[in-house]
Formats: structure tokens, C-alpha cells, sequence
């Protein structure tokens, strides 16, 4: 059966369709420019799971609230402002198969709107006092910097181990997600044990979906991006680190000398993909992302069955099973 964001979204249709109205009103300015960006930004946003996780973790915990809304709204917020800012890092010139903000503003520009972005979700939440959100969206915030600093920091002599990538991961990518479901919990409920379910389920599905991002470069499935481009930038994902340690001492010599020098040359990146396509680093990260989804289900399961329940399970397969 193929899954379909329209029918994950059935049963938090009208929430998405107002928070869409909320979200808008929350990125406005009153300087020309920012707006234009802000106006560029919205047009061209993602699928905004996030948000989805949120109202369907309320859901699961309760009844959707207008704190409900206000921690979406400071999700999508917060998660938007690292995107700009992320694009200003890696000096990318596009985000989504289109031009990214940076591109068409300059660096300066883009640094201060994810800025901007980040102040209108911090606002939003000291306004409303929703402080025990804000602790939320914060912690992660810190990890994601953290965890963007260690990866720096390892791949610069690529010495990344297994353990190494995994904690990277879970703060890069996992702790927004784990956020987005926490808030979700914490905007309808105070009981503490419910709110770490919630954050250890999005946490394991954060998880899986870096996985599945790793596996795209290798060529797995067509998402309209070269594949090996991770490798280009130096960037080791499991399926690599899993080839690299199951490989003999020249073998992995000649993998990382590629890396390091030879890692815009197209031939010598395809002979890594292929190597690591050989090896059985495609399975073992394959593995690796359903194990995770599995974790992620069977705390779902300790969830009152409801239609949000259903939902977010389905979800939790398309994040799996995406084509990009």
C-alpha cells in the first residue's frame, strides 16, 4: 500500500489548515525586505512534519489547545531558522530544488533572517509564558549546535566511529524531532512520564530518518540530488563508516585517501558508492533504520489506539519508505 501525506493528515486536517494561518502572521515584519524574504520562506516550505508531530502527539496525550498551537508554530519556527542558517555553513546554494536564502541575499542577510526567525519563536513563547515548551525547544537547540560542532570536529580527520556518528545524529537531527513530539505531549498534559514517552518516540523516529537520508546518497532512490554528495563534502553517514570498518588496511587506506583528496572527482566517489554497495553497507544501515522504526512503533503501541495513533504509525512507515 503506498502512503500518502494527505491521508496521514486526516485526522489533524483542520489544526494544520489554522496553524498554517497562525504560522504565517507569526513570520511577518514590518521591514520591506525581511518580509519578502518571510514571503519567499513560506512559499517554498517543506512538508512541515514537524508540526504534524506535535498535533498528533497532543492527540495521543490529550485535547489540541491554543498551547498546542504556539508549540508548533515555535517548532516550524525554530526548525526554519536552522535551515537558513545551515545553508550559510555548508554554503549551499539550494534548499528543496530551489534557490536558498542565501543565494539570492548574500550571507549577511540570511544569517540575520534565520536570526529573526529564532527571536519570533523565542517571543512566542515568553509572550504566552510557555516556558516549559520554550526548556524544550532549547535543549534541543544546544544539541543541534553540539552535535553540528562534534561532526565538524570528527570528519575533519575522519575518524568516525559508530558510536560517534549515532550521538551526532541524535542531536543534529533526533532532538527536534523528539522535541516536536515532547511539545506535542507537554502542551496537553503535565504528567512527566507521558511527555519522555513522547520525547523517546520522536527521538527514535529523528533517528530513522537521518538513516534513510544516508542511504539516499548512495543511490537507493531517486530524490533529485547527486548521489555521493555526502562523500564530496566529506560527510561520513553509517552505510560508509560500516564499509570503511569492515574493510582490509589498504582498502580502507585507498577509501579514506578518496575522501580526503579525491572527493570531487566523480569516477573515484563512484568507486566508494560501489565499494560500499559491495561491502553490505546498504544492508546494515537498512537494518539499522527498520530497527529504529520498530522501537519508534512499539512505543507508539503504549498509546490509547485512536485515529492519531493510526496516523502517526503510518508516519512513522513513510518516513522510512519516502522516494526523497
Amino acid at each position: 500500500m503506498v502512503i500518502s501525506l494527505k491521508d496521514i493528515k486526516a485526522p489533524i486536517k483542520a489544526e494544520l489548515r489554522e496553524f498554517e494561518t497562525r504560522f504565517k502572521g507569526a513570520m511577518k515584519s514590518q521591514v520591506p525586505l525581511l518580509d519578502k524574504v518571510m514571503y519567499y520562506i513560506v512559499q517554498h516550505k517543506g512538508k512541515q512534519v514537524r508540526p504534524m508531530f506535535v498535533f498528533f502527539c497532543a492527540k495521543l496525550a490529550g485535547t489540541v489547545n491554543e498551547s498546542t498551537y504556539r508549540g508548533a508554530a515555535l517548532i516550524e519556527l525554530l526548525h526554519t531558522a536552522s535551515l537558513v542558517h545551515d545553508d550559510v555553513v555548508d554554503d549551499s546554494n539550494m534548499r528543496r530544488g530551489m534557490f536558498s536564502v542565501n543565494a539570492i541575499w548574500k550571507n549577511k542577510i540570511a544569517v540575520l533572517v534565520g536570526d529573526y526567525l529564532l527571536s519570533r519563536g523565542l517571543l512566542l513563547s515568553v509572550d504566552n509564558e510557555d516556558f516549559h515548551l520554550l526548556k524544550l525547544v532549547s535543549t534541543a537547540m544546544k544539541e543541534m549546535s553540539e552535535g553540528e560542532l562534534l561532526q565538524i570536529e570528527k570528519t575533519r580527520l575522519l575518524n568516525l566511529d559508530e558510536e560517534t556518528y549515532f550521538k551526532i545524529i541524535r542531536q543534529k537531527t533526533a532532538s527536534l524531532m523528539a522535541s516536536s513530539c515532547a511539545i506535542g505531549a507537554a502542551s496537553v498534559t503535565e504528567d512527566s512520564a507521558v511527555i519522555a514517552k513522547a520525547r523517546l518516540l520522536g527521538e527514535k523516529i529523528g533517528i530513522a530518518f537521518q538513516i534513510k537520508d544516508d542511504l539516499f546518497d548512495f543511490g537507493t532512490e531517486d530524490i533529485g540530488k547527486p548521489t555521493g554528495i555526502d562523500i564530496k563534502e566529506k560527510k561520513l553517514s553509517l552505510p560508509l563508516i560500516y564499509a570503511i570498518n569492515h574493510a582490509d588496511k589498504s582498502t580502507r587506506k585507498r577509501l579514506i585517501k578518496t575522501i580526503k583528496k579525491d572527493n570531487k572527482k566523480a569516477k573515484k566517489v563512484q568507486e566508494v558508492i560501489d565499494y560500499v554497495w559491495s561491502s553490505g553497507g546498504i544492508e546494515y544501515a537498512t537494518a539499522a533504520m527498520n530497527d529504529y522504526k520498530n522501537q519508534a512503533l512499539e512505543i507508539l503501541h503504549e498509546f490509547p489506539d485512536n485515529p492519531c495513533r493510526s496516523s502517526l504509525e503510518m508516519l512513522i512507515e513513510f518516513t522510512t519508505e519516502r522516494k526523497k
